[in-house]
């Protein structure tokens, strides 16, 4: 089964940085023009909340509000590869970090749109 699979999460002092990329498991994996790939973030404890998306038809960005400035979501359209890079990092981004596809971009916020789902990597800041 084709999957999406995260990477580069671990163990970072606050003030840190680190850069997740997600890419799929096997070569069958297609991300249309109209999809929109999103990070989305759990807690212990915690409702998942979106961190941020990037459609890949025009490369339009977006953030979770009290995210901007400190993350950044790109995209390598030819290796099929999202990356999540996250400066001046903080205890409370302590987070498993999910990588997801949804194929209708206008619903980037709304995580029951997103049908493909990476494992998840773990990210934890200590203070």
């Amino acid at each position: 089964q084709v999957q999406l699979v995260e990477s580069g999460g671990g163990l970072v002092q606050a003030g840190g940085s680190l850069r997740l990329s997600c890419a799929p498991s096997g070569r069958t994996f297609v991300i249309y023009a109209n999809d929109i790939m999103g990070w989305f973030r759990q807690a212990p404890g915690k409702e998942r909340e979106f961190v941020a998306g990037i459609t890949w038809r025009n490369n339009k960005k977006y953030y979770a509000d009290s995210l901007k400035g400190r993350f950044t979501i790109s995209r390598d359209a030819a290796e099929n590869t999202v990356y999540l890079q996250m400066n001046s990092l903080k205890p409370e981004d302590t987070a498993v970090y999910y990588c997801a596809r949804n194929p209708d971009s206008s619903t980037w916020y709304d995580g029951s749109k997103y049908n493909y789902w990476g494992q998840g990597t773990q990210v934890t800041v200590s203070s």
